[in-house]
């Protein structure tokens, strides 16, 4: 069985080379759970889509994030979310993420939203922090929001710098418009020039979001190794109890402390917690 718990799993059994690995990137991940590995491009890494039927459905997406500090490095292939349509990820047939999903067995399209999962890892005074995160942690606004919102604030500081006279329906329908990230993220080719132009949406965490500000989330202490998962009710709790238990040894489960930490502007999370030394 293929899922982001048994990834877990497997960074718990391994985890003192979390703190050795010179490169998070370069981590003995267990291939046999991944149906992707395509460092430098999101994803970095997905896990394989279990068959229909399963008690899980896998098919999850992973982002590596490495850091010689407790800052969380800028996102800069994609706005951080806690699920993508996986159309939009792979882009057609002939993307080399597809290609490799398929040559591992997966029906790709069989599973089109994904879950999408962070791997942090922080380095500070001598100490390590990782955590698997969900995306939805970095996600208190819709991508769409944010990006109206940002590009909202752009269009009326150029209006008052240039004391344009623009009325409210043109700048409603500009704001639209510009509301989606594939608007910015193409390559645009211009006649005569003799460079290709590409506006680049990067995203970084604030201080509300960094699950590795000890200020902000002291409950995720250095050298540990922490999964962290959105957990609004019991009933969401108690799914996630079952499924560690389809990942996980009884005797490991027992190593994890688990709690719940309130994100600053976005709801509870459940956090399995255990040391890396």
């Amino acid at each position: 069985m293929y899922s982001i718990y048994h990834f877990f799993a497997h960074l718990l059994r391994n985890r003192t080379l979390l703190s050795e690995t010179g490169k998070l990137d370069a981590f003995a991940f267990d291939v046999e759970l991944l149906s992707c590995k395509n460092i430098g491009k999101f994803p970095d890494l997905a896990i394989r889509i279990n068959p229909e039927g399963s008690e899980l459905t896998g098919g999850e997406l992973i982002e590596l994030k490495d850091s010689a500090s407790y800052t969380i490095p800028s996102f800069n292939s994609t706005i951080p979310t806690g699920k993508k349509d996986i159309r939009k990820v792979v882009k057609g047939t002939t993307n080399r993420a597809y290609r490799q999903m398929i040559a591992a067995g997966d029906d790709v399209f069989s599973l089109p939203i994904r879950e999408v999962f962070y791997l942090i890892r922080g380095r500070s005074g001598g100490n390590t922090k990782v955590c698997l995160v969900h995306g939805s942690f970095f996600e208190t606004l819709p991508v769409e929001t944010l990006l109206k919102q940002a590009f909202s604030r752009v269009l009326e500081e150029r209006i008052s710098e240039s004391r344009l006279d623009i009325n409210a329906e043109v700048k409603a329908a500009l704001i639209e418009i510009f509301s989606q990230q594939e608007s910015f993220s193409k390559v645009r080719d211009i006649d005569n020039a003799s460079v290709k132009l590409r506006f680049r949406v990067m995203t970084e965490a604030k201080a509300e979001g960094n699950i590795l500000n000890p200020s902000r989330y002291p409950d995720l202490k250095d050298n540990t190794l922490n999964f962290v998962l959105p957990c609004e009710d019991e009933a969401m709790q108690t799914a996630i109890f079952a499924y560690i238990k389809l990942a996980f040894a009884e005797s490991e489960v027992k190593q994890m402390s688990v709690f719940r930490v309130k994100h600053w502007l976005n709801g509870w999370y459940l956090v399995f917690q255990v040391p890396l030394r």
